[in-house]
């Protein structure tokens, strides 16, 4: 009977056994999930070299008794330094020979998951296992002259005007109004505290927005739906110096569990009503902007920074058309123990995002479960663009030198206002070095399928689409 047929488990775990002109002997098994377990074995005279010279090494500054330093005879040497030997040997011998492995196997290792059970034998033969992730295997489509839609750059009149009322919002003057009270439009100057049956919000829900608990000269803009439910509607006619009694009826759906369905009484003292005034579009206005330059000035340096984000847009756009159209014509599944490390770490971002936003906890429990498909997407979407990229970087003999990684650190150096020796050392101390090369090297093949696309204007494109 077949021996896999009678253990059906073994079906997917393919054994291949091969030997190197070093006498290394490596067997492969190859299981379910991408992963593969590395057998690797060392012939005795390979790891007899290695060990002579470090047993050397150690009897010429051993102070043994009985012997003078350098004349302790070798088998002393061997029976006295054994463990720190092995331990110099495994330094010195697994991460060469486990990288002998894989280029012999011709493996494309994703990930070294774990490396264990190194042993030695009394011949001086050594063994270990490595567990590795590989790469899905997978056939490249032409990708050279990838169609992509190039975005027009080009800036409008209106787009500079618009810039230049954003401006000139920005610019504004906030004047006390006397003698009324507030009207919607206006700028509310106000201290206001939030209680829900006599309880400070502060206590009933602490993590909540400090905006919800309450706050002092706070500026309000009193517009319809602005702020909390019927807030500001509220406040129409309220003089300054006058304490007024607002009540907010949270929803059943409000993201602070504490507050839902509540009804919250807010006391809201009013100190100084503010209009906006806007400056006029001139040359004082462009020399308050930019000192020295005049209003046709501004609006031809407005001009150029449009245009340069619509360069950089357009930029991301040929990336994001380049990789979705890799993804359509690639399909293989991703290994599971990747995805599963790379969900976690997005995860990880999506959680810190949100917090940087003020979103407390107690809400991000409350998405949890759209947090964790979010982050499933994203890591799929990374991984599959990332094996994607290095395949057509093998294909096309694309490297990292290391004066590429030099340059990428002495622009991060540059970015955070240290040296450059400061910044390779706190890489080095992450063990970020890699990652650093890593993403060179899918910039540097991203570069290269966008120097290889077919460009074709959105008035091409327009046209394609009708036809079809």
């Amino acid at each position: 009977m077949n021996r896999l047929a009678a253990c059906p488990q073994n079906f997917a775990a393919l054994t291949e056994r091969r030997y190197s002109d070093s006498q290394m002997k490596v067997e492969v098994d190859k299981q379910p999930g991408s992963v593969s377990k590395l057998q690797i074995e060392l012939a005795p005279q390979e790891v007899t070299k290695e060990w002579d010279a470090i047993a050397n090494s150690f009897a010429r500054f051993a102070k043994i008794p009985g012997y003078r330093p350098g004349k302790a005879p070798r088998t002393v040497i061997d029976k006295r330094f054994r463990k720190e030997i092995q331990e110099e040997l495994t330094k010195k011998l697994v991460s060469k020979s486990y990288h002998e492995a894989v280029e012999q196997q011709q493996l494309r290792v994703a990930s070294l998951t774990n490396i264990e059970d190194v042993q030695f034998g009394e011949d001086k033969s050594m063994s270990f296992r490595a567990t590795v992730v590989t790469a899905p295997d997978f056939e490249l489509p032409d990708y050279k002259n990838i169609p992509v839609e190039a975005p027009d750059t080009k800036v409008s009149e209106v787009e500079v005007d618009e810039a230049l009322e954003r401006l000139r919002d920005q610019s504004a003057d906030f004047v006390d109004v006397p003698g009324r009270g507030l009207q919607m439009g206006d700028f509310a100057v106000l201290d206001f505290e939030g209680s829900v049956d006599s309880n400070p919000i502060s206590e009933i829900a602490p993590q909540a927005s400090k905006n919800l608990q309450g706050g002092k000269k706070f500026w309000l803009h009193l517009a319809p739906d602005n702020f909390l439910p019927k807030f500001c509607e509220q406040l129409v006619g309220q003089k300054p110096g006058e304490t007024r009694l607002v009540i907010v009826h949270f929803a059943d759906n409000f993201p602070v569990k504490e507050l839902a369905t509540k009804k919250a009484d807010y006391a809201v003292t009013l100190h100084e009503i503010k209009q906006k005034v806007l400056p006029a579009i001139d040359d004082a206005l462009a020399a308050k902007l930019v000192p020295g330059k005049t209003l046709p000035d501004v609006r031809h340096m407005i001009e150029h920074d449009i245009e340069h984000a619509k360069q950089h847009d357009a930029e991301r756009a040929r990336e994001s058309q380049i990789v979705k159209y890799l993804h359509e014509h690639i399909q293989f599944e991703l290994p599971p123990a990747l995805l599963q490390n790379e969900t976690r770490r997005a995860l990880a971002e999506l959680v810190q995002r949100n917090r940087e936003r003020g979103v407390t906890d107690d809400m991000l429990k409350q998405q949890e479960k759209e947090l964790i498909d979010g982050a499933a997407g994203l890591a799929a979407n990374r991984l599959k663009t990332n094996f994607i990229l290095h395949r057509i970087a093998e294909r096309e003999k694309i490297k990292v030198t290391k004066e590429d990684v030099e340059v990428r650190i002495r622009q991060e150096a540059a970015r955070y206002d240290i040296s450059p020796d400061k910044m390779r050392k706190e890489l080095q101390q992450k063990n970020a070095l890699d990652d650093i090369a890593e993403q060179i090297l899918l910039g540097k093949t991203l570069d290269f399928l966008k120097a290889n696309v077919s460009v074709e204007s959105a008035q091409q494109t327009a046209v394609k689409e009708e036809k079809s």
